[in-house]
């Protein structure tokens, strides 16, 4: 991710060659015409010519192994300090609960990720502890990312957090009870009983990570397709391109109650904004440029949580494998539900698709995603 510059390449040459950074020993060199008063001055001449150009093929060897050094320095330290910032999460499942998770073929390379946004504004608690157990707060935003073996797309899949559900142990609920029944584990067994399907991770955001976020990478500009005023606020989006950062970024994607269909906008308008914000922190401008990426990871990371196998070094490994994936182009759209309806306590839900459900857990487990999306293209949002 860090190179250094050509400049930086010749001043490490300059340095290694003459002692001094700016190579001042070169200034008094004597015109050749000089040395060629013998054969034997000209010998002695090529002689030392020969042994400068070894002197400088080993000093920009040098020079290239004091940056790649340095580069496995600086992204060693860049993961140190993430893991030392983010937090994470012991799922902690029961041999019966572990017993009755669904179980993946082992030649299935593919990864599923359970992404979840919850907002701790009102509370005292961290990530961690907010989500390893049941807790009166509720998840804001469930997303399920799929990656397929040859990590060619991400798929990102919004879940409505009012979709009517079977969640094990308690029956009929609120997918987003789960969260405040039983922690993440429970959310996962949920959201695995539906698709039949195996997490294989968890990632939790704290939703001032989006704040932090934007502000570190200096703003983020998404495409605004319905114009609003957040609620309770003077702050008003336009329709079109909009740059968002700091408190306007918190608040557009936290906004649900300025559209006619609620939740399914504001989750669109997360996506957008993941987006948005994973294209510029992927850009060549963020990852060449240490002190910048250093000072996201800085500030970020406390916002974040992870299971305890999903570590930094995973991450790496897991954003080389995509690097050819066109964030701007990823795969992103709500999970269709069949219509809205009230419960017996006069609770306001979304029916579940069992189709949309059957053929999503099929596509999942299949890997075939992709093929899914082009039989039941998403409907706009």
């Amino acid at each position: 991710m860090y190179a250094c510059s050509l400049r930086e390449v010749s001043r490490i040459v300059r340095w290694l060659q003459f002692g001094s950074p700016g190579g001042d020993d070169l200034k008094h060199e004597e015109p050749e015409e000089f040395l060629f008063a013998s054969r034997s001055a000209r010998n002695e001449v090529e002689r030392k010519r020969k042994k400068r150009t070894r002197n400088i093929v080993v000093a920009v060897v040098a020079a290239m192994l004091v940056c790649v050094l340095g580069a496995g320095y600086f992204v060693f330290d860049l993961q140190r300090q993430f893991n030392s910032k983010s937090n994470s999460l012991a799922l902690g499942f029961s041999d019966a609960d572990q017993e009755a998770r669904p179980v993946k073929d082992p030649d299935d390379k593919s990864m599923n990720i359970l992404m979840l946004g919850v907002d701790h504004a009102a509370d005292d608690s961290d990530g961690s502890a907010a989500l390893s157990g049941a807790v009166e707060q509720r998840s804001d935003s469930m997303m399920l990312v799929h990656i397929p073996e040859d990590r060619s797309q991400v798929y990102v899949m919004s879940m409505v957090r009012d979709m009517y559900v079977d969640i094990p142990g308690y029956g009929k609920n609120k997918l987003n009870a789960a969260v405040s029944l039983g922690g993440v584990p429970l959310l996962m067994r949920t959201v695995e009983g539906l698709f039949d399907t195996k997490i294989d991770h968890v990632a939790m955001v704290d939703f001032e990570g989006f704040k932090e976020l934007s502000t570190a990478l200096g703003g983020v500009t998404v495409e605004n397709d319905i114009p609003f005023t957040a609620n309770d606020t003077d702050y008003f989006y336009p329709a079109g391109k909009i740059d968002l950062e700091g408190d306007r970024a918190l608040r557009f994607v936290r906004e649900r109650k300025s559209f006619t269909n609620g939740d399914y906008q504001r989750v669109a308008n997360q996506r957008k904004f993941i987006a948005a914000a994973a294209n510029k922190l992927l850009s060549s401008d963020t990852l060449t440029n240490p002190v910048k990426l250093y000072g996201i990871v800085d500030t970020v990371s406390p916002y974040l949580t992870f299971d305890e196998d999903f570590d930094a070094a995973t991450l790496v490994g897991l954003g080389l494998q995509l690097k050819n994936v066109d964030t701007q182009n990823m795969a992103m759209f709500t999970m269709p539900t069949a219509g809205t309806s009230t419960t017996a306590d006069g609770q306001s839900i979304e029916l579940a698709s069992e189709l949309a459900i059957a053929q999503i857990g099929e596509a999942l487990r299949t890997d075939t995603m992709q093929k899914y999306l082009e039989e039941n293209p998403p409907e706009t949002e």
